[in-house]
């Protein structure tokens, strides 16, 4: 009898400390006070189901993965990402001089001038540009996809990639472990027929185990003899060709070819990738590249990885810098909590405040997701537009009529605090309202969303809604 009483006592002091333990973690590293008080109150309140819940799905793995997983490989003091700047806040139009304070604050990059930006509409215009620029290099080709198809455009880069290193430029190419699995073969595998350098980011492994379904490098980069480069939103394949004679349904997207000193800063972005997929030291080439436009730019890395949300705080600050007009072009819409307040803050002073997303993307539980905030920018103002099909894959975020951001980022949880993204921010008064009048165009084409039609869903579709948005974090 005395046992038992014992053993009971024991077990239950064992699930209080278990349970105030769990709490405690809670309440130190939860962020929002709400998410620390529901947790506390679920792990006091059921100790040994709460608590073993709370250590499953509660505590951030992502962030404490990511910084372990890359601290090994930190980029060298001579990175191009930390030279000194050759460009001052006096660069860019006054408005926006607190914004490029703000950035570099957030980033520690350094605002460069003398960069010449142009647009490239779909594959029709990107790849050939970009299997033109392999075919002229002479000395280094760094290439960084999320998805590399191994269909007729896939290929027609790798021979690219094969007689560039038969010239004798050094050529590596990075591609996401994860990413590689959207196409057979796998683009490795030709890869290393072709005897071609290159590295897997962070690729799944049976033994040891090792799955990361988030801490995905979703970069899109291709740099070119340290004098261009090429970025934006488009993967590598045919999915991008949108004008196809196969009767296919193409991904309609938007890529930049980037020339000028810029272009440093983004071989140096590659470099410290391809150091963390190989384990091998990757020494930044000397910068070659010479002012080439009018633009001045500024490469923004983010991933889970690092110590603050680097985009979603410099997305915030330019928001709150905007005079006149913010323009959205996202093919998915999940943002957090601040910038759904900066936006709504905006609108309400004034500023025209425009998202344009697709009508149906190729993730229905993400849009159904997004129907479940809508009403919240909605009822302030903000104006929301769904284009009609194809899919556009389009990222474009652009305030007043000298800013821009463009990249690989999503304006979702993913991209904003899951994913390895690389943005670029442009100071450029042509860019920015080359682009504004593009998103324009596409808002003139596409349904305006009305808070009528929000509230007046079906029940079932609202619940349907609710819950895709509950799960929203990991979608």
């Amino acid at each position: 009898m005395f046992i038992e009483t014992l053993f009971g006592w024991l077990l239950a002091a064992a699930l209080l400390l278990l349970a105030v333990s769990a709490a405690l973690h809670a309440l130190l590293t939860k962020r929002e006070p709400r998410a620390a008080m529901g947790w506390i109150v679920v792990c006091l309140a059921f100790p040994a189901v709460g608590a073993a819940i709370y250590f499953l799905f509660g505590i951030n793995r992502i962030r404490t993965r990511a910084q372990k997983l890359q601290a090994p490989h930190a980029p060298p003091a001579s990175s191009g990402l930390s030279a000194p700047p050759t460009a001052s806040h006096g660069d860019v139009r006054p408005e926006f001089g607190q914004q490029a304070m703000i950035s570099q604050a957030v980033s520690g990059v350094p605002l460069v001038p003398g960069n010449a930006v142009d647009i490239l509409h779909n594959g029709e215009q990107a790849y050939p540009a970009m299997l033109a620029a392999i075919d002229g290099a002479s000395e280094r080709i760094f290439l960084s996809t999320y998805i590399f198809e191994t269909n007729a455009m896939g290929r027609r880069f790798i021979e690219a990639l094969a007689d560039a290193q038969e010239r004798g430029v050094d050529v590596r190419v990075l591609i996401d472990g994860v990413g590689e699995y959207y196409t057979l073969p796998r683009p490795s595998r030709l890869l290393r027929r072709e005897n071609i350098p290159h590295a897997r980011f962070l690729p799944p492994r049976l033994w040891p185990p090792t799955i990361f379904i988030n801490l995905r490098n979703h970069r899109k980069l291709l740099c070119v003899d340290g004098q261009v480069a090429f970025t934006g939103g488009m993967n590598i394949g045919d999915r991008h060709m949108v004008e196809r004679d196969d009767g296919a349904t193409g991904v309609v997207d938007m890529h930049f070819r980037i020339a000028g000193p810029v272009v440093t800063q983004m071989e140096s972005v590659f470099l410290e990738d391809w150091r963390f997929a190989t384990g091998s030291d990757a020494p930044m080439p000397p910068p070659r590249a010479m002012p080439a436009g009018n633009a001045v730019c500024r490469t923004i890395i983010d991933g889970p990885n690092e110590d603050i949300d680097k985009l979603p705080l410099i997305l915030v600050g330019a928001i709150a810098a905007a005079r006149r007009r913010v323009k959205i072009m996202s093919p998915y819409f999940l943002p957090p909590r601040e910038m759904m307040a900066a936006l709504q803050s905006a609108a309400l002073r004034g500023v025209e405040v425009s998202v344009v997303l697709p009508a149906r993307s190729n993730l229905p539980f993400v849009d159904w997701a997004t129907r479940n905030l809508l009403w919240e920018l909605l009822r302030w103002g903000v104006g929301i537009y769904y284009r009609p099909g194809p899919f556009a894959h389009t990222k474009l975020f652009v305030v007043d009529d000298h800013y821009a951001q463009v990249g690989s980022a999503n304006l979702d949880t993913r991209s904003l605090r899951l994913n390895f993204e690389l943005v670029t921010e442009v100071y450029d008064a042509a860019i920015a309202r080359a682009l504004a009048g593009h998103i324009d165009s596409v808002r003139a084409q596409s349904r305006p969303v009305t808070m009528q039609e929000i509230e007046q869903r079906p029940r079932l579709e609202r619940f349907r809604d609710a819950v895709c948005w509950l799960f929203s974090p990991y979608l």
